[in-house]
């Protein structure tokens, strides 16, 4: 691993480039891909206590807790702590506010899902997304390189949905760009991790969040089955959330239990 970090600067740019015109590439030759309208029948429509899709729904509220607890702590005294200059704190209070709104969006979307209140829910999850991944180039690559790329990322992740939205209204769905969006950060944030020092302990922590955020992905394909295999208990979907705000929850957890190298 050393030996990939003393690489130089430029071979490592080129890495990365390579990386992301090869995840581009390939995204473009595949075919448009459709929204199907059958995503929105989840398997667990249980309604309780008055609330439609009650654990889908309600499931929500994780987000916006954890999103809460994760601003607390960078705004209260101990976060004064977590980083090495006060100016990486913005990525991650972006990460933070976008995992509430995911809990409100992704709330309102499971009241009454159709693809018009789906954008806004994949527009906050885009937001998280981005935000947490130029988190990660200000901690590995540099401060200056994280923050000039923090609004180029926001405006691909949010444009990605965007056109999603824009190709269903005219017929031609096309999740394509969404999909790169969401694969991005788990690809390149392990190899930013082996190409760049670390600056923080506890790169374990980073790639545990990786690998739930693929599990929750994995539990919203496998909807029915899951459902299914716990008797009724539990949806894959609700599974997705509970795991994604897993996920969330820790990178506060990496925050505030690392320390400056």
């Amino acid at each position: 691993m050393s030996g990939w970090r003393n690489t130089s600067p430029g071979a490592k740019a080129i890495v990365l480039s390579l990386l992301m015109a090869t995840l581009a590439g390939l995204t473009w030759i595949l075919p448009p891909i459709e929204q199907p309208l059958e995503y929105h029948q989840f398997a667990d429509q249980r309604l309780c206590f008055g609330l439609v899709n009650c654990l889908d729904t309600a499931s929500n509220i994780l987000f916006i807790l954890v999103g809460v607890a994760g601003l607390r702590l960078l705004y209260g005294a101990s976060g004064r702590c977590v980083f090495i200059d006060s100016r990486e704190l913005l990525p991650y209070a972006l990460f933070f506010f976008a995992t509430i709104l995911v809990g409100f969006g992704s709330g309102w979307y499971h009241l009454a899902p159709d693809n018009g209140r789906l954008i806004w829910d994949r527009a906050a999850i885009s937001l998280a997304l981005m935000a947490w991944l130029a988190a990660i180039l200000c901690e590995r690559v540099s401060l200056s390189a994280g923050r000039r790329l923090l609004l180029p990322l926001i405006a691909a992740g949010l444009g990605s949905v965007a056109w999603w939205g824009w190709s269903e209204g005219h017929g031609v769905g096309d999740l394509r760009p969404y999909g790169l969006m969401q694969l991005t950060p788990m690809v390149l944030i392990p190899l930013l991790i082996r190409l760049y020092p670390p600056r923080y302990s506890n790169d374990r922590d980073i790639l545990i969040i990786i690998g739930l955020y693929g599990l929750a992905l994995l539990c919203d394909l496998g909807d029915n089955p899951v459902f299914t295999l716990s008797g009724g208990l539990i949806s894959g979907h609700t599974s997705k959330h509970l795991i994604a705000a897993l996920a969330a929850y820790w990178v506060m957890r990496h925050l505030r239990h690392r320390h400056i190298l």
